[in-house]
Order: C-alpha cells, then structure tokens, then sequence
C-alpha cells in the first residue's frame, strides 16, 4: 500500500479501505487533503456509489497488477497481461462489463464516450498508436498525466507519464467507462 498512497493521492482519489478513526494517521492525513471525508463527514454506509467511486475502484484495480508480467494475449495475473487484456480484466473485474479483446475493438465499442485530452478523468480507457496503426496500444488513465499499462514483451504493467514525447505524440483518444456502458 505504500508504494500506491502516493499515485492515489496524486490522482485524487478516496480509498474506500481507510479506516476513518480519529487517532487513524492515515485517515487524518487524507482527510486534511480532502480525499477522504472526515469521520464527521462520512458518507451513509449504504450510499449509493456514485461514477467517481466507480472510477476510484478501477484505478485501485488495475494499481493492483503493477508488475505482473506482459503476456501477449494474457488476461490474467495469473499468466500474465497484454495491454488490451489488462484493461478488459480490470473492467470486467470492477464493472462486470465484458470489453472486446483487441484495443482498437474496445477503442469503436458502443456506448463508450470519446473523451478529449483535456477532459481526462481516473478510469477512462487511453488509447496510443504505437504499431502505426490507430487504437494499437490502451490503458487506464489515473489522474495526473499518468496512466497505468502492460507496455510490450519482457516488460511488466506499470505506470507512466502521457506527457513523455513518446506517448504524447501517439496519443490517439480516450474513451469513458461507467457501469451504464453495458457489455
């Protein structure tokens, strides 16, 4: 969790995980950044979760695979992600909706909005033309420029910064998942 607190902070996003008590250092120091309520502010537990919470737990998904092996059409931990695996696997695990297996099928699915650069929120799908060819690479945007990815063979899933000349220049789209989006 260490390692995580800090993406999550930058991307500005809850963790649902926290404990909210007063005398919790973590807590505290989260709700002085306004990321977590304070224990006075705390949502109703039954609150209907909102698309933010939704984006937060897909960011936290996906965080969760940080260095498992690339694996060209791999789509689990297990035995390893492709880029297009990763995403459908984080988004069926957190949405139950079934994305298509290549990145430029789920980059044309229906009832996935086009996002713009500028209009970037955690959990949208970042799509790169690294292949010259439209939509060939996708990952998960995190907040703050940064998007998490299983990049290319003898690598692993990380993160990086979108605004590297490299993925700047291959930037292709975005599209937005929400639980609406259907399978």
């Amino acid at each position: 969790m260490p390692r995580l607190l800090p993406l999550l902070l930058a991307a500005g996003l809850a963790l649902p995980c926290v404990a909210q008590e007063a005398d919790d250092a973590l807590g505290a120091l989260l709700a002085e950044r306004g990321v977590w309520p304070a224990a006075a502010e705390a949502p109703a537990p039954f609150a209907a979760p909102s698309p933010a919470d939704h984006a937060g737990d897909l960011v936290i998904a996906a965080l969760n695979f940080l260095d498992v092996r690339y694996h060209r059409g791999g789509d689990s931990a297990s035995e390893g992600f492709d880029c297009s695996g990763f995403t459908r696997h984080v988004v069926s695990s957190v949405l139950g909706i079934t994305l298509p297996r290549r990145s430029a099928e789920q980059a044309q699915q229906a009832g996935l909005p086009p996002v713009s650069r500028q209009a970037l929120k955690p959990g949208d799908l970042v799509f790169f033309n690294t292949l010259k060819r439209a939509f060939s690479h996708v990952g998960i945007y995190i907040g703050d420029g940064r998007f998490v990815h299983a990049p290319r063979s003898g690598q692993q899933v990380r993160v990086e910064r979108m605004d590297t000349p490299y993925w700047s220049r291959r930037f292709d789209g975005a599209r937005r998942v929400t639980p609406t989006s259907g399978s």
